[in-house]
């Protein structure tokens, strides 16, 4: 049997985690993101997907 390949999402940051929470900030951190332009592929799971709507306003989903 062939071994399923796990989904992933790329994200990209457009926005500035300057002035913004700690909370968020960290947000950004956990999902591999420091600078704005930066992209990161993560798993598709339901706390990644948690993670993006806490910062969704300064992400945007990569289709590729």
């Amino acid at each position: 049997m062939a071994k399923k390949e796990n989904p992933t999402v790329t994200v990209r940051q457009t926005g500035s985690p300057i002035r913004r929470k700690a909370d968020q900030r960290a947000t950004l951190s956990g999902l591999g993101l420091n600078r704005v332009g930066r992209e990161s592929t993560l798993e598709d799971t339901p706390s990644v997907r948690g993670m993006i709507a806490k910062v969704a306003h300064m992400l945007e989903i990569v289709e590729k």
